[in-house]
């Protein structure tokens, strides 16, 4: 039996070679695609912009590419205009151009097709390759306007969380859209607990990919008595457990009392030898900035206090707020000057 269980073991290390190098040759061939579609794109931009090539020109090459290579596919007019637009969207950018090739051709036509700035566009070519964003996974962030609403946000992660943890300002938000729940706008906090519960893929989504669900109504014993967390997570890259506090109405300061006992119970009685201290969030649907500011600024453990919305806020009138966010700091700038 011992030797059984000993060739599976080296067994499963051939097939984890194996898997590893099908990963390896999918992302060269990736890679060299992606290229190949810059290089296309730069020549199409530069016979239309010399003028010696209209729209006509574009779809004869289309043709004459399907009667050349009958087996290529992915060579139609649309997709080489594309190619063109996707090879001016950088032709700026040089440094950008590793990233371009860590990317499938479908991700690169959603982030140019949705996206109106290189700030913008660089910022879902990061996001998408480090969260390892499906293509379904990505449009959804760029639908529910995540770029616009990071920049807007006045999330300021207290400075004993950050003494913790430093990367915890790239793991938290101030402000989560919980759209994919579809709560009515009178709802409990076991409606919310349990609808996120049954969203778990959409919820870690939006959160983050580096959270992994432990428990829901988790059980923490603290003397004769029993206490149960809302909902409790573990992320990867902080090495810590993280608590979530539901709450269905405005913050209040009492409510950090409640949390720092739960916290305390994690880390002495849950946390594991090599874990980083807990980290707790209380999600409200609303917050005031200037009396969280006073809760939290006497608050001895990693706190933290975060909004929710239920509805997905229109992309428009994101993108018009930021606008005014930058009118706003092109004002105070030329004031400072």
């Amino acid at each position: 039996m011992k030797i059984i269980k000993s060739l599976d073991s080296q067994f499963g290390e051939v097939v984890h070679l194996i898997k590893k190098a099908r990963l390896n040759a999918l992302r060269s061939v990736n890679q060299e695609l992606i290229e190949l579609y810059r290089q296309i794109g730069s020549y199409i931009s530069a016979r239309v912009e010399s003028e010696e090539w209209g729209k006509g020109v574009v779809t004869q090459l289309a043709v004459h590419l399907r009667e050349r290579l009958p087996d290529s596919t992915g060579y139609s007019s649309q997709n080489l205009w594309r190619m063109k637009q996707f090879y001016e969207a950088y032709r700026k950018y040089p440094k950008l151009s590793t990233l371009l090739r860590e990317l499938g051709w479908s991700s690169h036509l959603h982030i140019i097709s949705k996206t109106k700035t290189i700030e913008e566009k660089e910022f879902y070519l990061r996001l998408a390759i480090k969260e390892r964003y499906s293509v379904r996974e990505l449009e959804r962030q760029i639908d529910s306007g995540l770029f616009e609403r990071v920049i807007l946000s006045k999330k300021k992660v207290p400075s004993l969380v950050t003494q913790i943890h430093p990367k915890a300002p790239e793991a938290f938000k101030d402000v989560y859209v919980l759209d994919f729940l579809n709560l009515p706008e009178a709802h409990s906090e076991s409606d919310l607990s349990k609808g996120i519960v049954s969203n778990l893929k959409n919820f870690v989504l939006e959160f983050g990919k580096d959270f992994a669900f432990v428990g829901q109504e988790f059980r923490i014993q603290v003397g004769k008595n029993d206490y149960f967390i809302d909902l409790l997570f573990f992320h990867r890259g902080l090495r810590c457990l993280v608590m979530f506090e539901l709450k269905i109405d405005d913050f209040k300061p009492e409510y950090l009392g409640k949390l720092n006992f739960y916290l305390e119970a994690l880390d002495r009685d849950i946390r594991k030898e090599g874990e980083n201290p807990s980290v707790g969030i209380i999600l409200c649907k609303s917050k005031d900035d200037e009396v969280v500011e006073y809760a939290l600024s006497r608050n001895l453990s990693p706190a933290m206090i975060a909004e929710y919305k239920t509805k997905l806020i229109p992309k428009k009138v994101l993108q018009k707020k930021l606008h005014e966010y930058y009118l706003l700091g092109e004002s105070i700038a030329k004031k400072e000057r």
